[in-house]
């Protein structure tokens, strides 16, 4: 993955993984949280969440959390550091939209 806190845009998998670590969550917890999130829109395999788990313990995004209410299921929670990593993203989300308002104006259809 090439996820960067500086320029770079999030995966929409990784931005809701860490959207809903706000709360720490276990995978499966996770994953119904990001369909819920999404509508439905979004479903995360196993595969591609603890993928992306994995990459975001490197970079310090997210850590393992201890104490969670079921013992035998590993939870995970949002650090500092992935926090900035959200609130860039939502910057940039916010300022595509205001440019694209801006170009497309009155010619939503």
């Amino acid at each position: 993955m090439s996820e960067s806190t500086e320029r770079g845009a999030l995966t929409e998998a990784v931005y809701y993984i860490l959207l809903s670590l706000f709360t720490p969550l276990h995978g499966y917890g996770i994953m119904q949280n990001i369909r819920e999130l999404s509508g439905g829109r979004v479903a995360l395999g196993a595969g591609t969440l603890y993928g992306a788990i994995n990459t975001m313990l490197e970079k310090g995004w997210i850590k393992p959390v201890t104490g969670g209410l079921d013992a035998r299921k590993k939870e995970y929670g949002i650090t500092d550091e992935g926090k900035r990593a959200v609130y860039a993203e939502i910057a940039r989300l916010e300022e595509l939209i205001k440019n694209g308002k801006e170009i497309v104006k009155g010619d939503v259809k």
